[in-house]
């Protein structure tokens, strides 16, 4: 898929585009980027039109320390985007943060959906792990970190998103955009900007979701633990019309792109055949 760039609002948005027919778009959350999604898009790309972007401040999107990086400011370039691509009624397929984003781009942004698919998504609090919390308190210390021990600490972090090893190759790709002066102070400030309060905004809005809704969960997330996937689903099963959908996929933890990707590909088509 051919990368392609938006500039919105001083921001520089990566994007990409593949394929022909109902359009379908993805969305990463942290500390991840569009690639987790990348041969999901590819194997759709055969029956829909499917989109992948880089929030801004991940992946190949600018990093500018001056720029909010934040629920809102997703959901606004999130919408700026599908005005961009002229995309109107998008099946929308969310993982971690992104799941907040793409709820907050529907319930605050008033943008409609043909379906909303959520992978062991962030949408309501409470959210985080003890790291989480732990760089959220102290982002300008853990900023300073030399090279090496911050590289380490990424490596470690995103090794606790699996159930199963990552090979050498995916834990490189995934901690690479989070390497450098700037891919470092990137990192932390990413952390730094999340606001608990905007996903509180979302529980509160829930009545207003009007888009049918499935919930997928990794059975053995350590980072967001079955009980919290049961309790969104309960909050979304009360919502969304006829219900939500709630799946659990065993042996997967919170990355279930790299963990069951066989089980999510089955997962997606069968959820877009039902859209």
């Amino acid at each position: 898929m051919h990368t392609s760039t938006l500039e919105w609002n001083g921001r520089r948005i990566a994007w990409s585009r593949a394929g022909k027919g109902p359009p379908v778009v993805f969305v990463h959350g942290t500390p991840f980027s569009a690639r987790v999604w990348s041969p999901y898009a590819a194997e759709l790309s055969r029956t829909h039109t499917v989109f992948a972007w880089d929030l801004p401040g991940y992946g190949e999107s600018s990093k500018d320390p001056a720029h909010a990086v934040d629920f809102t400011v997703h959901a606004r370039a999130l919408a700026a985007l599908l005005e961009h691509w002229g995309v109107e009624r998008p099946h929308v397929v969310a993982h971690d943060f992104g799941g907040g984003v793409a709820l907050r781009t529907h319930l605050v942004e008033e943008v409609p959906y043909a379906s909303l698919l959520l992978v062991d998504a962030v949408v309501v609090p409470p959210s985080g792990s003890a790291f989480f919390r732990l760089v959220a308190d102290h982002p300008d210390v853990l900023g300073r970190l030399p090279a090496p021990m911050h590289r380490a600490v990424v490596e470690a972090y995103v090794a606790g998103a699996v159930h199963h090893p990552l090979t050498a190759e995916q834990r490189d790709a995934l901690v690479a955009p989070w390497t450098g002066e700037s891919g470092q102070a990137a990192f932390y400030r990413q952390i730094a900007g999340y606001d608990e309060g905007l996903l509180a905004e979302n529980e509160r809005r829930l009545g207003a979701l009007g888009v049918p809704t499935r919930v997928l969960w990794g059975a053995e997330d350590a980072w967001m633990p079955l009980p919290l996937g049961r309790r969104l689903h309960g909050l979304l099963d009360a919502a969304a019309p006829g219900g939500a959908g709630w799946r659990v996929i065993e042996g997967a933890g919170h990355l279930v792109q790299y963990d069951a990707p066989v089980a999510l590909m089955s997962e997606l088509r069968d959820w877009l055949a039902t859209c």
